[in-house]
């Protein structure tokens, strides 16, 4: 399992949109992988799960992937929380 946490860099935040693109981000790995943020496990690749986080920029969440390309899944939805990928 490879976990990191992320200071959100999305001007936005967690809405709708950049949900969307995080599901389908994440949905593109073969393994599960979780968003943690006060409390709450979320599915990344579940988006009324990760609306109901309701994150806003400047918070942070734990990234945790365990899968076949664990690693790869973290690098990647860390580069486009920090806002480095679109």
């Amino acid at each position: 399992m490879t976990e990191k946490t992320v200071t959100i860099q999305l001007e936005k935040g967690l809405e709708a949109r950049p949900v969307a693109m995080l599901v389908q981000k994440a949905s593109m790995y073969e393994s599960t992988i979780y968003l943690h943020s006060e409390g709450k496990r979320v599915n990344a690749k579940s988006i009324m799960g990760m609306m109901s986080l309701g994150l806003n920029m400047g918070e942070e969440v734990k990234v945790e992937a365990d899968g076949p390309d664990e690693d790869k899944a973290v690098e990647k939805l860390e580069l486009y929380l920090s806002g480095q990928e679109a």
